[in-house]
């Protein structure tokens, strides 16, 4: 405490005032000055962007230096495809969300200090609620420039409870997240085994089909010349024009549509544009026969309500949803507060400068009771729709699980009408080739099977593919999980096509 001291005069209020002024100009001066406009990309910083993305688009992929069969490109397409990426980074996001919430849950501690000041003392001074007189001279108890601080720990009881039950949602997003990318991946695995199938029958057709269209060039050009010789009469090459004009677009068709299968599929690896040509398949085994489908639906309907990714993301929302009843009741319960803290105050007019405090202190809403019943009306109508739609995805899954074997039946059945297609037209276009060898059979005869021969070796790839692809859809319906649960961006390819073989050899086990 201050004895005897005397109490020198501030400064003076016109001074005070005049700082007032000069500050106020300074503000409006300032504010004028910082007004926001709207500032446009410029070119550079928009190629700056671009040279940024394509840079990372490819960093720190491995390279394909030889060729890759099916399960090193559905690997590629795990590590490396851009919209698999996004679902896990969703997932480390909803994972990094939950290791947030935990903190909520901790005690508030809360550290504070300032600064308070004023241009002349404080003071007061006493009444006689008697008398009304004044009892004492004015008296202060307090400095102009005051510092204090203080370090206080806090804990809200009703806030801990809300936090853990948002936590144990948060842990649930996480689930989802996980559930997402599960069926993301399944998705982009069936995309890349089509895709792979598209590419292989090109790999194995294109060239045939080159050699094909320059064989009907240089037929045209003969039937060309014949017309302006004027050998035989007018309708006769103009027909044969006209066949091989018609046999030339088909070419030109198949070519279109197999020509941009290897450009799909580096689209679903996330190879470099441009690099697509130089991409080598390794063609692989027709396996058709060897897919059995099993003998009772009800396994496969039980297993596909079990596993299937959107059944349990459902069954997550709806266990949030009742974690979100559980929150509006303990939002309507009295809070209760409490607090302990160690203060510091400079003023030396204080007999303790330094102190401890505590306190409990409860508060309650009571808005929250009347809210509550709009509230629960809205879980539980939440409720109501996540139940529906459990339903009515449940009948979707059964359908498309019958859907998905009778396409794989129906598949079977036309791999193995087209394998038999391909091998008779085969005996067919060695026999006409023998024949037009000894002219017994025209050019056209001979153009026409051959491109028929071509044309069932594509059926047979497209329905291998279609085959596949059914057989794929079969397991992403009964929700057969064939993705490493534990896989990292740092497995490489390899590995991770190893496992994806073993797991796509024990899933047809399972379905038989």
């Amino acid at each position: 405490m201050v004895k005897g001291a005397t109490l020198p005069a501030g400064p003076s209020r016109s001074l005070i005032n005049l700082l007032l002024v000069v500050l106020m100009m300074l503000a409006s001066i300032d504010l004028s000055s910082c007004a926001v406009k709207p500032i446009p990309l410029t070119r550079d910083e928009v190629r700056s962007r671009m040279q940024e993305d394509r840079a990372v688009l490819t960093k720190d992929q491995e390279p394909v230096s030889d060729a890759i069969d099916l399960y090193d490109a559905m690997a590629r397409a795990l590590k490396y495809n851009l919209e698999a990426r996004v679902e896990l980074m969703h997932k480390m996001l909803a994972q990094t969300q939950l290791d947030l919430s935990h903190y909520a849950m901790l005690p508030r501690l809360a550290a504070n200090a300032g600064f308070d000041g004023r241009d002349n003392y404080t003071g007061g001074v006493a009444r006689s609620l008697i008398t009304g007189q004044q009892q004492i001279q004015p008296f202060t108890s307090s400095e102009k420039n005051i510092f204090s601080a203080d370090l206080s720990l806090s804990w809200n009881v009703l806030d801990f409870g809300l936090s853990y039950i948002r936590a144990k949602q948060a842990a649930d997003d996480v689930l989802i997240a996980e559930e997402e990318r599960r069926r993301v991946a399944n998705r982009v695995m069936q995309e890349v085994r089509a895709a792979y199938w598209r590419a292989v029958s090109a790999e194995r057709i294109l060239p045939s089909l080159k050699l094909l269209n320059e064989w009907v060039s240089s037929a045209l050009d003969k039937a060309q010349a014949v017309q302006a010789e004027k050998l035989s009469t007018p309708l006769v090459p103009l027909q044969y024009k006209l066949d091989l004009l018609n046999t030339q677009r088909y070419v030109q068709q198949l070519f279109r549509e197999l020509s941009t299968a290897k450009l799909q599929l580096a689209a679903l690896i996330n190879l470099p544009p441009g690099q697509e040509h130089a991409l080598q398949l390794l063609v692989p085994e027709r396996e058709g026969s060897t897919l059995s489908l099993p003998p009772d639906m009800t396994v496969l309907e039980d297993r596909a309500l079990e596993a299937r990714p959107e059944l349990r993301m459902i069954d997550y929302r709806r266990r949030i949803n009742a974690r979100e009843a559980k929150a509006a009741i303990l939002e309507m319960l009295p809070s209760l507060n409490l607090q302990v803290g160690e203060n510091y105050n400079s003023n030396s007019f204080l007999f303790n400068n330094h102190w401890g405090a505590y306190a409990a202190r409860t508060s309650w809403n009571l808005l929250n009771l009347f809210r509550y019943p709009a509230r629960a009306k809205t879980i539980e109508a939440q409720h109501k729709v996540l139940y529906t739609q459990n339903l009515a995805l449940t009948m979707a899954i059964m359908s498309q699980v019958h859907v998905s074997v009778a396409q794989v039946a129906q598949a079977k059945t036309e791999a193995s009408t087209a394998k038999l297609y391909h091998d008779t037209q085969a005996q067919i276009t060695e026999q006409t080739r023998q024949a037009w060898r000894t002219s017994r059979v025209s050019e056209q005869a001979m153009l026409r099977e051959r491109v028929n021969q071509v044309a069932a070796q594509l059926r047979a790839d497209t329905v291998e593919a279609g085959l596949q692809t059914a057989w794929g859809s079969l397991l992403a319906a009964v929700g057969e999980d064939v993705l490493p649960n534990d896989l990292t961006q740092e497995q490489s390819v390899s590995d991770l096509a190893i496992e994806l073989r073993t797991r796509w050899a024990k899933s047809k086990e399972l379905l038989k």
